[in-house]
């Protein structure tokens, strides 16, 4: 069974009083610095990633509560005409969405009706993605700034639009392209700075975040998380400390990792920039720094000064990391009591199986205890900061069976914090990975470079600690209380879990891989409601209210699902609250997606030709990984020619299954996600819900698009 690609909403009526009388910017997504500090006065709106820059993803509004949460319903969904992963996180502002799909495809979207006001296709690289993307086409959010839409691109583009409108404004390239960058993070704004990292370093690159002008895409600073040649000046004095770190060779050939592609957070008062960095290339320590060393700062969470990028102070969560241990998963700010003291406090759950508590002023740790299985260290020595590994951890002679494995305790999944329960929620996995060296591994220009054997037969034959608990595969979502650093509920799930959101009204919603949403009760756990919306769930949700109505929202979409591109909204009171959607629209659909199969087969053709022509250092003869703006231009050209022409052919013959309904193509005919914008289904009842549901070969009628344009508009 395949999934589908979707947003979801809930909606409920609240009072008018719940509303501050916050003093709006004029102007249409006006959105600053002061505005993002006071999000709390305007609690309608999501106006940054996290809704404030303290990431915590907590809410304040009331109306939808563990009372009455039994009455959500679906309002409507957006069907977004892909079949890539839907991993973003939306942003809410004075009742427009915007939000970042599959592709970079930027949809600004009317929050009271799903009505698509305009999209914007940057036309990110198809064989970029194919060859560099380790997670599909997916992005993971954008940013809204005085007037302006910001985003980013997998092919290593930063980009902002006109909000009112989505033309572009101005685009600037943040990546060598002779090197294997991507993005799927999504950007920060701070000061009027884009702060933007990137991924790859399991291909072989040097990590960096970077700061450019949100006025017109100039580039402010940059700081490097690994150092360069060793042979040559650093590029600051943190990272002429940190080149003692490493030794040997390998790792400044091959750029050594640690990127930064995902947890940022920002605090005003202390005027510090946080970020976490990733692992390294290759992951074994003993093949990329053979010498030993701690490898700075990989799998690290820096603060940095905001105004010119220069260092502050660092905490490694993984010295020498070897496991794929990164430091980038959620980064969270929150005032809490230590010994007896209230203390301003970052929080992080990430890879490597232990929740961390330190100061933001100075990184000084202050508790860390292990929130999942895991059998690489015994503990934090508090004296240190530094793990106690066992002495098997290190899997230089023999493989080893490492819990947890490369997918971490917590991934990208966003976690949640509130601060009136005082507890952060954790989509939780427990998953063991297999570890051994690759003997024969060399650096290879252009591919994942991992460095470790993969795959294995007997897992219990490699337990060294014959502790059956360990084997247990098994995800689940943590409410962890980082004063206590101890679990105070959990609740196991079946599948992958999605990102979450807590609100001051005792929820914490959650999305799963099964294609179900839930609303737990965030004081107890226990489940109060659930909504099947027959696609898988990763992103985390937001609630936001317009003219007195409150929402919830989230993304949902699962890589490659055949033929199944919905997004979702719910409200509360609708008819249709207790209807689930179908679990596997593909069942229902008769004949296959002719251009998303062309898609597949143009770049399935790509990657084999430059394969075979890739040369003993990477691309071609010459190893030359680099391509031009106008080659990419090119490359999409040719491929969206060759896909219509497959379209045409295939469209005339339709022989796969049932005939099309003819009737409906005309409205919203299926095709490629840049040839045509959302449809867009809103729940009037239960009955036209299931009507709808059991003719999924009907598209839904198609909303405006300006002719001959990659951007459909009109007036916000």
């Amino acid at each position: 069974m395949k999934n589908c690609a979707a947003l979801l909403s809930i909606s409920v009526f609240i009072l008018a009083s719940s509303m501050a009388d916050y003093n709006k910017p004029i102007g249409v997504a006006a959105v600053d610095m002061q505005r993002i500090i006071n999000a709390d006065r305007e609690p309608q709106n999501w106006l940054a990633h996290g809704r404030t820059y303290d990431e915590q993803r907590f809410s304040p509004l009331t109306t939808i509560n563990a009372d009455n949460v039994s009455e959500l319903g679906l309002a409507w969904y957006l069907d977004l005409g892909t079949d890539r992963g839907q991993e973003a996180t939306p942003i809410v502002v004075d009742g427009v969405i915007y939000v970042s799909g599959a592709w970079n495809i930027v949809y600004a979207i009317d929050a009271r009706s799903g009505e698509l006001l305009w999209q914007h296709n940057p036309e990110t690289s198809r064989v970029w993605v194919a060859e560099y993307a380790v997670h599909d086409a997916v992005s993971r959010g954008l940013a809204v700034w005085d007037g302006k839409v910001i985003a980013a691109t997998l092919d290593g583009r930063l980009f902002a639009l006109d909000a009112r409108n989505g033309e572009l404004l101005w685009s600037v390239l943040t990546i060598d392209r002779s090197k294997p960058y991507s993005i799927t993070g999504a950007p920060r704004i701070v000061k009027g700075r884009v702060i933007i990292g990137n991924s790859g370093a399991d291909y072989g690159v040097r990590g960096y975040v970077s700061a450019y002008d949100a006025s017109n895409g100039e580039l402010d600073w940059r700081f490097y998380t690994v150092p360069g040649d060793p042979s040559q000046p650093q590029e600051s004095a943190a990272l002429e400390r940190a080149v003692k770190t490493w030794t040997g060779e390998e790792w400044y050939k091959t750029g050594g990792g640690g990127t930064v592609w995902n947890s940022m957070a920002f605090d005003p008062e202390l005027n510090l920039l946080y970020f976490g960095v990733g692992n390294g290339t290759p992951w074994s320590r003993e093949l990329r720094s053979p010498g030993g060393g701690d490898n700075l700062f990989l799998s690290s969470i820096l603060a940095v000064n905001p105004d010119n990028g220069e260092y502050v102070w660092h905490y490694q969560t993984t010295p020498g990391e070897s496991w794929n241990f990164s430091a980038v998963e959620s980064i969270i700010l929150a005032d809490i009591e230590v010994e007896g003291q209230p203390r301003k406090v970052l929080i992080q759950a990430p890879k490597n199986g232990f929740f961390y508590v330190l100061d933001r002023a100075t990184g000084e740790l202050l508790s860390a205890q292990q929130y999942i299985e895991q059998n690489w260290a015994s503990h934090i020595d508090m004296a240190t900061g530094r793990p106690v590994e066992y002495p098997f951890a290190r899997y230089k002679n023999q493989g080893r069976l490492i819990v947890p494995g490369p997918s971490g305790g917590h991934s990208w999944y966003p976690m949640s914090y509130s601060p009136h329960t005082q507890l952060a929620y954790i989509p939780a996995l427990s998953v063991p990975g297999y570890y051994n060296h690759d003997e024969a591994y060399t650096y290879k220009p252009g591919f994942q470079n991992k460095g470790i054997e993969e795959g294995v037969t007997d897992y219990r034959a490699l337990n060294p600690q014959g502790n059956r608990q360990i084997l247990r595969f098994g995800t689940r979502l943590l409410a962890w209380d980082p004063k206590t650093q101890t679990e105070r509920w959990r609740v196991e799930h079946a599948d992958l879990p999605g990102g979450t959101l807590v609100t001051i009204g005792n929820l914490v919603f959650q999305g799963l891989g099964s294609g179900e949403f839930v609303a737990f009760a965030a004081d107890t756990g226990m489940k109060l409601w659930n909504f099947e919306v027959g696609t898988t769930i990763m992103a985390g949700p937001v609630t936001y209210a317009v003219d007195g109505e409150q929402y919830v929202a989230v993304m949902a979409g699962r890589p490659r699902a055949m033929h199944c591109r919905m997004i979702f909204f719910w409200r509360m009171g609708s008819s249709s609250r207790r209807h689930s959607l179908p679990r596997s629209p593909r069942a229902t659909i008769t004949a296959p997606d002719a251009s998303m199969i062309a898609d597949r087969f143009e770049i399935a053709a790509r990657v084999s030709t430059l394969a075979t022509t890739r040369g003993p250092s990477g691309w071609g003869s010459t190893g030359n990984l680099s391509r031009s703006s106008a080659d990419l231009t090119k490359e999409s050209a040719t491929m969206s020619m060759s896909s219509s022409r497959k379209r045409s052919r295939a469209d005339r013959s339709s022989s796969v299954g049932a005939p099309r309904d003819r009737r409906s193509e005309g409205t919203c005919t299926p095709g490629r996600p840049v040839s045509r914008p959302p449809c867009i289904t809103r729940a009037s009842s239960r009955s036209a819900l299931q009507s709808r549901t059991s003719r999924m070969t009907r598209p839904s009628p198609m909303l405006r698009r300006s002719p001959g344009s990659t951007s459909s508009s009109r007036p916000a």
